[in-house]
C-alpha cells in the first residue's frame, strides 16, 4: 500500500505541516490575525478609547486638585505635631452620663475645638465617658484644656441676692475670679437668651484689656432691663458667673435696654477669644475633667512621613525593574495602572482633606503602602490571565477580552474581602486605626476604578493592533509558539487517533 495520502484523506495535522513547509502559516492564525480587523473591531476600538479619554480628563482633575501635596493634603496629629486630649465626663450628683449626653457633649466640645482655628481636629467619644480630642498644630495642652473643658453656664446673678457671706465680702473687697457656693444664689438670666458674642478692646481700660460682648435675645432684653431699671438708683451691682466663678461684677449706671451686654475680667485677648468660644457654643451637660494629654512634636511625625515615602519609591523602582525584565512593553501598561491609580488616590485624599473629612496618619500611611501594593497585584493578576488566554490558544484579542474579564472577577473577589476588614477598621475601631482603615478602604475603589476604566481598555485596545504586530516587543511571543505547539501537538494526536 502506497504511505501517499490523497487530498481527501489528509489528516489535519498533515496540512498544517503542508503550510508550513510552503512558508505559510496555518490557516487558524490567518484568521486569528484577521479578527483585529473589520466594523466591530473599530466600534470596540471607539468604545475603549472613549473610555481612556473620559479617565484622562479625570486624572488631570485630579492632579490639580491634590498639587502640591503638602498644602491640599492635611496631615494628621502624629505627622504634623500636636495636642491629644481624653477627657472623662462625669455628672455633679455622680450619676452616669446618659447616651444622649454624650453625644450632645461631643458635638459641643467638636463646635469649642474647631473655633480654636486649628484645621482637621478630631473629637470622637470613648467608651461610654470619655473624649478624646486631637488638635493638629497645637501646642498648649493647658489652654485648650482650658478653652475645652468649661461646662460654659454662663448666668447673670443680682448681688443682692447672693447668700454666700464669704464670697460676697471678696467681691466687695475688689476680688476676681470668685466661686461662689452651690445653690447659694438664683439667677434671673442665663446664657441661652445669648443671640451673638463678639471681642472687643475695653476703652476703659489703659492697659488694653479684652471684653467680650453680649447681644440677648428679645427676652433676655427684656428681663436685663427690668433688673437693671430696679438696680439703677442705687448703683446695684450684677454678677455675671460662668461655671460657678464671678468673671466680673459691674455696678448698674442706668437701666439697660438695648440687650447690649459686656463681660470683662482683665481679659486678654487670647482669654477673651476663649470665653466667646464657650459661649457660643452653649453649655455642656456634663463636667469634663482632665484624664490625659500628650503634646506631639512634628519632627518624629515628619521623619516617619520622609522615610514612608522613601519606602514607597524604592518599592515602586523595585517593580518597575521586575515589570520590564519579566514583562518588557506589557510593564509599560501596569506601571500605566500604577501611575492611574496613584492619581486617582492623591485626587480623592485631596478632595476628602478639602471638606475636612481626611488627614494622614502614620497608620493611614501604612494603608496606602499596603493598598498600592495590592493595586501592582491586580495589575499582574490581569496580564498572566491574559497571558494564559493566549498560551490556551485563544486569539490574542480574544484573550485580551476574556482574560481582562477573569483577571478582574479575581482581583474583585480578592478586594471584596480586604474591603470587610478596612470597614470593619473604619467603623468599630478609634483613633489612628480608623485612619488606617480609611486609607485602605479608599486605595481599593480607586483600583476597581483603575481596572475597569483603565487596564481592561488599554489591554483591549492593544490587543487589537500593536501587540499582534509586534509579540516579542509586548513579551507574548513565547507565549505564542507554545500555543502553536500545543495546537500541533493535539492535531498530531488527532491524527495518530484517526489512523488507528
Amino acid at each position: 500500500m502506497s504511505e501517499e495520502k490523497s487530498p481527501e484523506r489528509a489528516s489535519g495535522v498533515d496540512r498544517w505541516k503542508a503550510t508550513e513547509a510552503a512558508g505559510g502559516k496555518p490557516r487558524r492564525d490567518r484568521r486569528r490575525k484577521g479578527r483585529g480587523t473589520g466594523p466591530h473591531a473599530s466600534a470596540h476600538a471607539r468604545r475603549y478609547l472613549g473610555t481612556l479619554v473620559a479617565l484622562a480628563v479625570l486624572l488631570v482633575a485630579c492632579a490639580v486638585g491634590f498639587t502640591p501635596l503638602g498644602e491640599r493634603i492635611t496631615q494628621g496629629l502624629d505627622i504634623r505635631g500636636g495636642v491629644s486630649v481624653i477627657m472623662a465626663a462625669s455628672k455633679p450628683d455622680g450619676s452616669a452620663p446618659t447616651a444622649d449626653e454624650m453625644a450632645t457633649a461631643t458635638s459641643i466640645v467638636q463646635s469649642r475645638v474647631n473655633s480654636l482655628g486649628a484645621s482637621e481636629t478630631s473629637v470622637q467619644q470613648q467608651g461610654t465617658n470619655s473624649i478624646l480630642i486631637q488638635i493638629p498644630g497645637a501646642t498648649d495642652a493647658q489652654a485648650a484644656i482650658q478653652t475645652i473643658g468649661q461646662t460654659g453656664k454662663l448666668e447673670f446673678v443680682r448681688m443682692d441676692e447672693i447668700g454666700d457671706a464669704d464670697a460676697l465680702a471678696k467681691l466687695n473687697a475688689g476680688s476676681e475670679g470668685v466661686r461662689l457656693e452651690e445653690e447659694s444664689y438664683t439667677a434671673f438670666l442665663d446664657g441661652s437668651h445669648i443671640s451673638s458674642t463678639a471681642v472687643a478692646q475695653s476703652s476703659s481700660s489703659a492697659t488694653g484689656d479684652y471684653v467680650v460682648n453680649l447681644s440677648l435675645d428679645p427676652e433676655g432684653s427684656a428681663a436685663f432691663a427690668d433688673v437693671t431699671r430696679e438696680l439703677a438708683p442705687h448703683k446695684g451691682r450684677i454678677a455675671i458667673v460662668l461655671d460657678g466663678v464671678v468673671n466680673s461684677a459691674p455696678a448698674v449706671q442706668s437701666e439697660i435696654t438695648g440687650g447690649q451686654v459686656s463681660i470683662s475680667g482683665n481679659f486678654t485677648l487670647e482669654q477673651a477669644k476663649s470665653l466667646k468660644t464657650v459661649l457660643d457654643s452653649g453649655s455642656l451637660p456634663v463636667t469634663l475633667t482632665y484624664s490625659e494629654s500628650r503634646v506631639v512634636g512634628p519632627t518624629l511625625g515628619q521623619d516617619s512621613l520622609s522615610k514612608g515615602v522613601v519606602a514607597i519609591a524604592v518599592g515602586v523602582a523595585a517593580v518597575v525593574v521586575y515589570l520590564f525584565l519579566f514583562y518588557r512593553g506589557l510593564g509599560i501598561l501596569t506601571m500605566g495602572s500604577l501611575a492611574v491609580f496613584a492619581l486617582l488616590y492623591l485626587g480623592l485624599l485631596a478632595l476628602l482633606s478639602h471638606f475636612g473629612s481626611f488627614a494622614l496618619t502614620l497608620p493611614g500611611l501604612a494603608g496606602m503602602v499596603l493598598t498600592t501594593g495590592s493595586a501592582a497585584d491586580s495589575s499582574i493578576l490581569v496580564l498572566e490571565r491574559f497571558r494564559e488566554e493566549v498560551r490556551m490558544g485563544r486569539s490574542i484579542k480574544n484573550a485580551a477580552v476574556s482574560g481582562a474579564r477573569h483577571g478582574i472577577l479575581t482581583s474583585l473577589d480578592a478586594d471584596a474581602v480586604t474591603l470587610v476588614t478596612a470597614l470593619a477598621l473604619f467603623l468599630v475601631a478609634v483613633g489612628p486605626v480608623k485612619g488606617f482603615g480609611l486609607t485602605l478602604a479608599l486605595g481599593i475603589a480607586c483600583d476597581v476604578v483603575t481596572m475597569l476604566c483603565f487596564k481592561a481598555p488599554a489591554l483591549r485596545l492593544l490587543a487589537l493592533g500593536p501587540i499582534q504586530r509586534h509579540p516579542g516587543f509586548w513579551g507574548i511571543a513565547q507565549d505564542l509558539e507554545e500555543a502553536a505547539s500545543g495546537q500541533g501537538d493535539a492535531e498530531r494526536q488527532r491524527g495518530g487517533v484517526a489512523r488507528a
